[in-house]
């Protein structure tokens, strides 16, 4: 892999590892509910798993597919984007008991990945391999292109690593990972709700999923990396975690919700099944980071 962070400062956040799962498990995306409920999705057996406070993790709700991407609702839902069991894009809601429905097939997409809210009602979702973002209305459970552009896509579709990935808003501004090309791309979000003109923000950056604190900073999964960096405002990177904090196959971060734990970054890990470390596959995990700078929460439920 390119050498990428091997310059980039180390500075490594306290971290208290919360629970593991065996070796081979996916633990693909983490949402943060206001109690402060971790919901985490595990790929490849299709399960949404729970934590409380004791951190001990009960499934929550599964699929016949692969889960991916989650986000909560103001009403207390899930969303989840996924395959179903004939490998059709999927996106399915997940009520507050564990209920699970299919809201919306999208035969026209090929890999839903990651989504935020664009409003209470609105959500945009990444399409890793169409290159594309997909805006979801919750009111009529209708589905259209927001966004299909180059620099959402893979330089090649015989790329394996997935384009556009994580997403977040921050200000008036859609950010975007484009995990293949290692670039962080920023599209303005005008007035009216439609995209501007996509830029590159920094580059060469392997992210996977992202969240902001409250002042800008950005803290980012870099996966087959195996860290957690965070990238300020003005671009500049530092590595906060490291696989000895148990970040072998880091794969999505949520800050945490409630007065007393703002200021914590969950991260789940695939315990680099996707790239394994010379030592070998690790344990899947979910590690807090204790980040001291309180997380940007949009639209939180």
């Amino acid at each position: 892999m390119p050498p990428i962070f091997a310059a980039v400062p180390v500075a490594i956040a306290p971290s208290h590892r919360v629970a593991e799962f065996p070796p081979g498990t996916f633990l693909e995306s983490i949402a943060v509910s206001a109690d402060g409920t971790l919901f985490v999705s595990s790929h490849l057996d299709g399960k949404v798993l729970r934590m409380g406070a004791d951190g001990v993790p009960v499934v929550h709700a599964a699929i016949a597919g692969k889960a991916t991407g989650l986000a909560l609702t103001p009403a207390g839902d899930l969303l989840l984007t996924a395959w179903d069991a004939d490998g059709l894009p999927t996106l399915y809601t997940i009520s507050p008991q564990g209920v699970v429905a299919v809201l919306v097939s999208l035969p026209d997409a090929i890999f839903l990945n990651g989504l935020t809210p664009l409003s209470p009602s609105t959500y945009l979702i990444a399409d890793s391999y169409r290159g594309a973002i997909w805006h979801l209305n919750l009111a009529d459970q209708s589905v259209g292109l927001w966004l299909e552009h180059p620099l959402l896509a893979r330089r090649s579709e015989d790329r394996e690593f997935p384009a556009v990935n994580g997403l977040k808003i921050f200000g008036q501004m859609l950010y975007a990972s484009n995990t293949e090309r290692m670039q962080l791309i920023r599209i303005p979000i005008q007035p009216n709700g439609e995209p501007g003109e996509p830029e590159i923000v920094v580059e060469p950056v392997n992210l996977d999923d992202f969240a902001f604190d409250r002042e800008g900073n950005l803290y980012g999964t870099t996966h087959i990396y195996n860290s957690v960096v965070r990238i300020t405002p003005d671009g500049r990177i530092t590595t906060i975690a490291e696989a000895e904090q148990g970040m072998a196959g880091s794969t999505a971060l949520a800050f945490g919700a409630g007065a007393d734990d703002r200021t914590s970054l969950y991260v789940v890990t695939n315990g680099g099944l996707s790239f394994p470390l010379s030592s070998g596959l690790e344990t899947a995990k979910v590690v807090r980071l204790h980040i001291g700078i309180a997380g940007h929460h949009l639209l939180s439920p």
